[in-house]
């Protein structure tokens, strides 16, 4: 059997961002556990705001249909994206709307959603650890007909929840992290 494969996004640009370290922690705890790990950047696949008059005259993005691949290779993905007023940030929701729309020879639109599993997460300097935002990303990715693992990690106080070498320093935070991995880790492989 192929090793199994899993890719991890995290939702935001921003230097020192605490979901990109949160998705660093989590492809380390994924390869730890045998996966076969690619972290992308979102820059790395640039994208205007959706615009359906857009899409009519040029058609969609080739860097949605470069991501959308990407995503293909994959048999699990993890979403880790901030909140942004109670939601998830323009960038996550941008790139979902474009994703949706790729259509290759022989695929209905959005069958990248279908055929794939999606954990999420969220990390936020407050106590909520960015929950409203897992619960509006899986809104979201299961109305484009993902399957989406019960299990999420909110990572509340994130500014002060690593030490120095960057491991997450609670044991709570590190074995939530685990049982996400492990989800959609066991949930990928029934999949495959």
């Amino acid at each position: 059997m192929s090793a199994l494969k899993i890719l991890v996004i995290p939702g935001s640009l921003r230097s020192g961002s605490l979901n990109a370290k949160l998705a660093a922690v989590a492809a380390h705890e994924f390869v730890q556990m045998g996966a076969e790990v690619t972290r992308v950047s979102l820059s790395d696949f640039p994208l205007p705001i959706y615009d359906g008059d857009l899409q009519a005259k040029s058609g969609v993005p080739k860097q949605a249909i470069n991501l959308k691949r990407m995503i293909g290779a994959h048999h699990g993905v993890l979403i880790v994206t901030p909140e942004y007023n109670s939601s998830v940030p323009a960038l996550v929701k941008n790139t979902i709307d474009w994703l949706s729309r790729v259509q290759d020879t022989h695929e209905s639109r959005g069958d990248v959603f279908k055929g794939r599993v999606f954990a999420i997460a969220s990390a936020s300097g407050g106590r909520l650890g960015g929950t409203r935002a897992l619960a509006a990303l899986r809104l979201i990715l299961t109305a484009c007909h993902a399957t989406v693992i019960p299990n999420q990690l909110a990572l509340s106080f994130a500014d002060q929840a690593y030490d120095e070498m960057d491991h997450l320093k609670h044991a709570a935070d590190s074995e939530a992290l685990k049982a996400l991995a492990r989800q959609l880790i066991d949930i990928s492989q029934r999949m495959m």
